[in-house]
């Protein structure tokens, strides 16, 4: 594939104000040692997963309460300074990166479970809870929080790029499982959407403007979510196809038969090579899928027959079962590495990653077309998918200083961004949108539509301090 040789046109648009010298007294003032300008600490919280180099944050405030979370904000305000909210960094699109300067606010340390109604299936955490914490700290009560990105991401990270994963063939995304949420407003005020009932039709749905909106409409504080009984019976399983084409077969086929599977994971040839090195694993390398069944052992029995039926129709061979805990987490561990595996498969290399989503019966043409892309383009890749729901992940494995792959990569990922579009589909299942795809979210959405995201932005955030330079352009 030819590509140019300049990438200036990939860069984000960098303007960084500088933070006023008042701003900076009054935080230390108001924070002390919660504040931080020393270089690593500002650099920790202008870095994430995506390959964008951007200087660090003017400053780090360490929130302990909300109250610190409404401070910081509204002393930003009074200045008219960008606020970043930061979780743990894990974000793969730029969301967390100062382009225009500003205060990180790190609610790492807000990381108290609040309340637990387990006879509701509710619980009330602080943003900075992770998704393992969660579960850990309530196992004992026999209920757990289904959506898993994969990364141990915050809870308030999770719901403000309204994050999914691996069970939300099953259990849904964020959107469907956050019922309320505490946040800060551009001008420091704490607001609260939504409640622990199931459902309301009392006005406007905050909470879901609030999920989704990558900290550029407040921070949030506080998440209220669903949480679900642990299944009686959950068995794991992998099978291996002679291609990608008959594997995503397969998974069409179980969707459209109604097999309420819980997990349905895609992992070519490639990746499943990758995995094992780092892993240590001895899957078999060919087009893999992993599947997990959640429900009684009767129904985990019958779908996982139903769906063992499938796949042999499709020439899937080498089914193999992991029903132990420890089986199935050293099965789904190697899956979640899967990304640090292809990282490690060439040392020094960042990760462009694709998060394309379809409609499941138009998955075989996105899919199948985008793999002769990249095949023919030389670039080195993984692939993974949440296939049961449409979603799948390129990796393309550039060299941060050869110009050339970048160019080649962003080439890839722009062709199959509107491939999927053509098709009905989203430039972003999961990941957000961040510095990275706001050319598509234009593309996607339409001017009209874009028009109004900017005018809900202008009417809660004035003064453009909130996560500026994200989403789309002011």
């Amino acid at each position: 594939m030819n590509a140019p040789t300049n990438p200036a046109h990939l860069l984000p648009d960098v303007s960084q104000m500088p933070m006023p010298d008042a701003l900076l007294v009054a935080l230390q003032s108001r924070f002390g040692a919660q504040c931080s300008t020393a270089l690593a600490v500002r650099t920790q919280h202008g870095v994430d997963e995506s390959v964008f180099s951007v200087p660090p944050p003017a400053a780090v405030v360490f929130a302990e309460s909300s109250k610190d979370v409404a401070d910081a904000v509204a002393l930003c305000a009074a200045h008219r300074y960008p606020v970043i909210p930061f979780g743990v960094g894990s974000s793969l699109e730029g969301h967390l990166l100062a382009v225009r300067g500003g205060v990180s606010v790190d609610v790492s340390r807000m990381n108290r479970v609040l309340t637990l109604n387990a006879e509701d299936l509710t619980v009330t955490v602080q943003a900075g809870v992770t998704r393992k914490q969660l579960n850990e700290e309530i196992k004992s009560t026999g209920l757990f929080f289904p959506i898993d990105p994969g990364a141990d991401a915050s809870l308030g990270g999770m719901a403000a790029t309204r994050a999914s994963g691996t069970n939300a063939v099953r259990y849904g995304t964020m959107r469907e499982n956050v019922l309320g949420l505490e946040v800060v407003t551009a001008s420091g005020e704490i607001v609260k959407t939504g409640t622990r009932a199931k459902k309301s039709s009392a006005g406007y749905d905050l909470t879901r403007l609030m999920v989704g909106s990558e900290g550029t409409l407040g921070v949030i504080t506080e998440v209220t979510l669903k949480l679900y009984p642990i299944p009686e019976a959950i068995s794991a399983a992998t099978c291996s196809f002679p291609s990608i084409a008959a594997a995503v077969e397969t998974v069409i086929q179980v969707i459209q038969l109604g097999v309420p599977i819980a997990r349905c994971e895609l992992i070519d040839h490639n990746t499943v090579r990758m995995v094992n090195a780092h892993s240590k694993t001895t899957l078999r390398e060919e087009a893999m899928l992993l599947m997990e069944f959640h429900g009684s052992p009767a129904s985990v029995k019958e779908q996982a027959e139903t769906v063992q039926g499938i796949a042999s129709d499709n020439a899937g061979q080498a089914f193999e079962w992991a029903s132990t805990p420890e089986e199935r987490t050293r099965l789904w561990t190697a899956r979640h590495n899967a990304y640090f595996a292809a990282l490690q498969s060439r040392p020094g290399c960042r990760a462009i990653s694709t998060d394309t989503c379809v409609p499941i019966s138009r998955l075989a043409d996105c899919l199948l077309e985008s793999i002769d892309e990249v095949n023919a383009s030389g670039i080195p890749y993984f692939l993974v998918g949440h296939v049961g729901d449409g979603n799948f992940h390129f990796g393309y494995l550039i060299d941060p200083n050869d110009a050339n792959e970048r160019v080649i990569a962003e080439q890839l990922n722009h062709t199959l961004v509107h491939r999927a579009l053509a098709l009905e589909g989203t430039c972003t299942g999961e990941h957000g949108v961040g510095l990275h795809k706001q050319g598509f979210l234009l593309s996607e959405a339409g001017e009209g539509a874009v028009a109004m995201m900017r005018s809900i932005k202008h009417a809660l955030d004035p003064h453009n301090i909130m996560n500026p330079g994200k989403i789309f352009a002011w």
